[in-house]
């Protein structure tokens, strides 16, 4: 009865002592790590606050756009037109989220595998209120109309962007400080990219913002070379960079291959760097010019391979520490948007392919999938590897798991409509059927956030 104490003498069933069963499965703690020194901790604290703040607001005005695609008329006020709050969207999640969050993960890596302190602390501060103050003056200019008139992605005035610049010059003088004292014999990889990242930064704010050749379709050919170089030669090197120290770190096992990290690398820096005129493919500039372009693009399969291959097989053996942990779930969802992204780069660039999706919003569905899908779950997983290391709390287990799946469900229900509406569209348009049945045609599909 229920007054007697359960009991079963044969064992055939298993009697719980737990006072409550937790919704979802338990994962394994953070391991303990060597201390980090307190100041520097505050210093990549502030880092990721401030860049996760840039990701909300980013998100925000990225959703009241999205509105404005099936509600134009919700608000009249100039500074929230579509056409102003577009770029707010967009560089407060480049140079706000992803770049910050960028730099603190990377003031944690670059001294850990030097294996010796930040060489100045207060560059590091000197960085943060700098690119802040880009990111707030940035917005602020660009509500009120007030940009430099050239393409995407380089809508700050030269005075915001030059706030922006000096913050990242700070950081490669404290990183190539802080390598410089190092107490190990070599540069391990993770440094390499993420130097290299800075110094591309650099080189291409110079050339998008210097006016000499910004005369005709050498505007163009820049504004090509400026957008590409900033998702593949900023954002993406250093993100590898982070993720070759994090991965190996959250798997308890070395790189599977410096070798192949090495042939990446190099490759990435030969064939990235050609590839921003494929956004001009069939237009007025030399011909020439968008077949290098091309030529580049197919070259990159050999970087997104070796990488994709080293990442994966350092994996091998420890599948089953995913389950148990909720930092591994966003780096393979990483690594496959990587493989899988930057392929379907590859494909666009391609004359026949380009008939098909240029001009629709498969290029929308693309930069999603890259800076999304690739630099977005690489950077949470770093910062869910470290943060209970510096500040010693756990996140809330079902918490990090309702992020994960809401932001790849989400991404998933943004781009695969796009880009299976996109391709009806162009071929559509290729059939010579009339513009606005390629429009409904589409409209079956749903559409989310802004362009």
């Amino acid at each position: 009865s229920g007054a007697q104490a359960a009991e079963d003498a044969k064992g055939l069933l298993q009697i719980n002592g737990q006072t409550g069963l937790p919704i979802v499965a338990l994962k394994k703690k953070a391991l303990q790590r060597p201390g980090i020194d307190p100041t520097l901790s505050r210093l990549i604290l502030w880092y990721l606050g401030c860049a996760t703040f840039w990701l909300l607001f980013g998100t925000t005005v990225g959703e009241y756009l999205g509105i404005k695609f099936v509600a134009p008329d919700a608000d009249h006020v100039s500074w929230l037109s579509f056409g102003r709050l577009r770029p707010v969207h967009t560089n407060a999640v480049f140079w706000g989220w992803a770049s910050l969050g960028m730099l603190g993960l990377g003031y944690y890596v670059v001294p850990r595998v030097s294996n010796t302190k930040l060489a100045n602390i207060k560059y590091g501060w000197y960085a943060l209120w700098l690119i802040n103050a880009a990111v707030i003056l940035g917005t602020i200019c660009l509500m009120a109309g007030i940009n430099n008139g050239g393409g995407e992605y380089r809508e700050y005035i030269w005075p915001v962007t030059l706030l922006f610049a000096i913050g990242v010059v700070l950081t490669l003088i404290n990183f190539l400080q802080t390598i410089a004292r190092r107490t190990t014999k070599e540069i391990y990889i993770s440094n390499w990219y993420i130097v290299a990242a800075i110094i591309f930064a650099i080189v291409i704010t110079i050339v998008a913002y210097v006016p000499y050749w910004q005369n005709g379709l050498g505007e163009t050919i820049i504004q090509g070379y400026y957008m590409h170089q900033g998702v593949g030669m900023w954002f993406m090197l250093f993100t590898l960079g982070i993720v070759y120290y994090f991965l190996p770190q959250q798997l308890n096992k070395p790189i599977y291959s410096y070798s192949l990290g090495i042939l990446a690398f190099w490759t990435q820096i030969l064939f990235y760097t050609l590839i921003g005129t494929h956004h001009f493919v069939f237009s007025s500039i030399p011909w020439w010019l968008q077949t290098v372009a091309i030529v580049g693009s197919a070259g990159m399969l050999i970087p997104v391979i070796a990488g994709t291959t080293n990442f994966i097989m350092t994996f091998k053996g420890s599948w089953y520490k995913i389950k148990d942990s909720y930092t591994l779930p966003f780096f393979l969802i990483g690594i496959i948007f990587y493989f899988t992204g930057s392929m379907q780069g590859t494909a666009e660039a391609f004359r026949s392919t380009n008939l098909i999706w240029h001009f629709t919003d498969f290029t929308v569905a693309h930069s999603h999938l890259t800076m999304y899908g690739i630099i977005c779950f690489f950077l949470w997983a770093g910062i869910y590897a470290i943060v209970p290391r510096l500040t010693g709390k756990e996140a809330p287990q079902i918490s990090v798991g309702a992020h994960f799946w809401l932001a790849l469900i989400g991404l998933m229900f943004y781009t695969i409509p796009l880009m299976y509406g996109s391709t009806l569209r162009g071929l559509h348009w290729i059939a010579g059927k009339p513009f606005i049945e390629s429009i409904l045609r589409e409209n079956m599909f749903p559409r989310s956030e802004s362009k």
